[in-house]
């Protein structure tokens, strides 16, 4: 039903050139040719997931379903950053922001969530076990426990100990001649300005609050919190960082290789590689530690353990 609904809505806004739907693919790709393409591709989604509905026992549908989903992801993997709209709001002489196009982004996100769990609940169909939890509701989890979220600590530590270094006045790993290491004045707003010249950088607070999620994710306090909430920003978290991560710790490394430049002009090459590849480390250890934290809290599936039975 989703993909023939945001289906739909491409072929309209194709239709209808002066109607702000917000489609587009790849966060750049805009216009009619964009919005046809989009028609045509979740209209044949839309005919997979008509097809997994009544032949629930292909075994290539669950890999055809990822396809859709991994798409879905590409199409709103903006909407992920949506924290980051924040910084931009604070800030100044940035261009208005696309709310159309945000909107778009978070319903293709829920729409790749949508076909995350249609792909799961096919693939455990297939294998015989519960579609709602693969089985895993018939025994407890509150065993688990991991590591991952002090390594997602960790990861961040080098990107949030150096930019607030810079606040506090140090130049470690800045050779250029701004005098606030960093940060564009062009860009950023009075208030953050004076956050940064009483020793706050704001993106280094926000490193704080990653690792603070991290370590609820992980540590027995962190179970006393809301459940949902946590994992929603921890598969969020995971989701964003982990693939810009990689982007930035491939392009620090070419950086540092001398076979480009540019882009982080007084910056030393291991600043690039060290503090904003650890992002990518950030993303995977955040997602270990809310998958372990996901099924530590699970509550016994009501669909295959019967009610007063012990799981």
């Amino acid at each position: 039903m989703w993909s023939a609904a945001y289906a739909a809505g491409a072929v309209i806004a194709a239709l209808c050139p002066g109607l702000a739907f917000g489609y587009g693919a790849g966060g750049t790709w805009r216009g009619t040719a964009a919005e046809w393409t989009l028609a045509g591709t979740y209209t044949v989604a839309a005919a997979l997931g008509y097809v997994m509905l009544r032949r629930p026992g292909l075994r290539w549908a669950p890999a055809a379903a990822w396809g859709v989903a991994g798409l879905a992801v590409l199409s709103g993997f903006g909407f992920l950053f949506s924290p980051a709209l924040v910084l931009k709001l604070l800030s100044r002489h940035q261009p208005p922001v696309d709310w159309a196009a945000w909107a778009n982004q978070g319903v293709v996100t829920a729409g790749a969530l949508l076909w995350a769990c249609a792909a799961l609940a096919h693939r455990r169909h297939v294998l015989g076990t519960c579609a709602h939890c693969g089985g895993r509701g018939r025994r407890s989890a509150v065993h688990l426990r991991t590591r991952a979220g002090w390594a997602a600590v960790a990861a961040l530590v080098p990107y949030t100990a150096l930019k607030t270094a810079w606040a506090l006045g140090l130049r470690t790993g800045y050779t250029g001649e701004n005098e606030r290491p960093g940060m564009d004045e062009y860009y950023a707003g009075d208030a953050l300005i004076w956050l940064y010249d009483h020793g706050v950088d704001i993106t280094a607070v926000l490193g704080g609050i990653g690792m603070l999620l991290a370590l609820a994710l992980t540590l027995p306090w962190g179970r006393r919190l809301p459940r949902l909430p946590l994992l929603a920003l921890g598969w969020t978290g995971a989701g964003a960082l982990a693939p810009f991560g990689v982007f930035l710790l491939v392009y620090g490394t070419l950086l540092w290789a001398g076979v480009i430049d540019g882009g982080f002009e007084g910056h030393a090459r291991w600043v690039v590689a060290l503090a904003y590849g650890g992002f990518s480390a950030y993303g995977l250890a955040l997602g270990r530690a809310t998958r372990t934290y996901q099924l530590a809290t699970r509550r016994p599936c009501g669909h295959c353990v019967p009610p007063g039975h012990p799981a």
